[in-house]
C-alpha cells in the first residue's frame, strides 16, 4: 500500500469526491453511458470531469470493448494511467470499478483498487489485498448442523444439535449485520488460529468467537470464549505485530448479569474484549 493512501483501501463515499469515467458501467447489472453515471454521481454529492485533472480524486473504470481502440496505450485507459502517474507523484487517486461503483451509490464503502505497471506504459488493474489478508481466509458461511444416530445417546446429542444450530444461527446474524454494512465476514486463514469469524474495516481486524448459550451454563460459555479470543489474539499479535487487532465476543443473546459493551460496526449481543 502506498504511503499517502489516505483511504486506507476503502472508498467510503462518493460524497465529496472529483470523479472522471472510462468506458460504459455496469451498474447493478445494465450497461450504463457514463452521461448517465454522471448524474447517478452528482445526485450522491460528487462532482464529475469528463477528462483527468489535478482535480481529480477519483477514476471509475467501465468497460472499453465498445470503444474504437487507436494505440494500446488506450487500451488500458489513459485515465488509469494518468492516475497511477499521479499515485507515483505523492497524490493518490482512488480507482473504483463498476462492482464499487455501485456498492458508493447504494452508499456502501468499496475497495480502493490498486494500479500495476505491466510493460510499454500500459496499466492494469489488480485488486488491493483486504487488511488482514494472512490473517482472514475465504467467505464465511453457515453450517448446517449434521443429523446423530439415534440410540442411548440421543438426549445428549439433541442438546448439543441445539447448542449447534444456535451457534450457527448466530453466525448469520452475524454475517447478516456486516453484509448490510458492506462488510465480508471470513474465516481464518491457513496457519492462523481457529477463531469462529474474522473482518478488517480500514486497518482494523476484527476476529470473533461466537458462542451460543442454549443449553448450556452461561457463565462457563462466556468464560470460555473470552479465554478463546484473547488467546488467539495473543497468537496474532506474536506473529503479526504490525496488526491492530481487535478481539470481539458474539453472543446467541444478551446475558443476565454480564454487561455488553458496544464496538465497531457491532451493535447488539457483542462483548468488546481487549484492545
Amino acid at each position: 500500500m502506498l504511503p499517502d493512501r489516505t483511504c486506507q483501501g476503502t472508498v467510503r463515499s462518493l460524497s465529496g469526491h472529483t470523479i472522471c469515467f472510462t468506458g460504459r458501467v455496469l451498474v447493478d447489472g445494465e450497461w450504463t453511458v457514463r452521461s448517465r453515471c454522471a448524474e447517478l454521481a452528482t445526485d450522491r454529492r460528487a462532482v464529475v470531469k469528463s477528462d483527468f485533472s489535478r482535480k481529480v480524486t477519483l477514476v471509475v473504470y467501465g468497460d472499453l470493448a465498445s470503444k474504437v481502440v487507436t494505440d494500446s496505450r488506450r487500451a488500458y485507459s489513459s485515465k488509469l494511467v494518468d492516475a497511477d502517474t499521479s499515485r507515483r507523484g505523492g497524490r493518490h487517486v482512488c480507482v473504483v470499478d463498476a462492482d464499487g461503483f455501485s456498492k458508493l451509490l447504494k452508499r456502501r464503502p468499496a475497495p480502493c483498487l490498486e494500479l500495476r505497471r505491466s510493460g510499454a506504459g500500459r496499466v492494469r488493474l489488480e485488486a488491493a489485498a483486504p487488511a488482514g489478508s494472512e490473517i482472514l481466509g475465504g467467505p464465511l458461511r453457515v453450517r448446517r448442523p449434521g443429523r446423530r444416530p439415534s440410540g442411548d445417546l440421543t438426549l445428549d446429542m439433541n442438546r448439543l444439535d441445539k447448542a449447534t444450530a444456535a451457534h450457527e444461527a448466530t453466525v448469520g446474524a452475524l454475517l447478516a449485520h456486516l453484509s448490510g454494512q458492506g462488510i465480508e465476514g471470513r474465516t481464518h486463514a491457513p496457519g492462523a488460529p481457529a477463531f469462529d469469524a474474522g473482518w478488517s474495516r480500514g486497518a482494523d481486524v476484527f476476529i470473533a468467537e461466537v458462542k451460543s448459550l442454549t443449553g448450556a451454563r452461561e457463565d462457563q460459555q462466556i468464560r470460555l470464549g473470552v479465554g478463546q479470543v484473547l488467546d488467539y489474539a495473543h497468537q496474532l499479535r506474536t506473529a503479526h505485530p504490525d496488526r491492530r487487532l481487535r478481539p470481539v465476543l458474539v453472543l446467541e443473546k444478551a446475558a443476565g448479569g454480564f454487561p455488553v459493551v458496544l464496538i465497531g460496526p457491532i451493535r447488539r449481543h457483542t462483548a468488546h474484549v481487549g484492545s
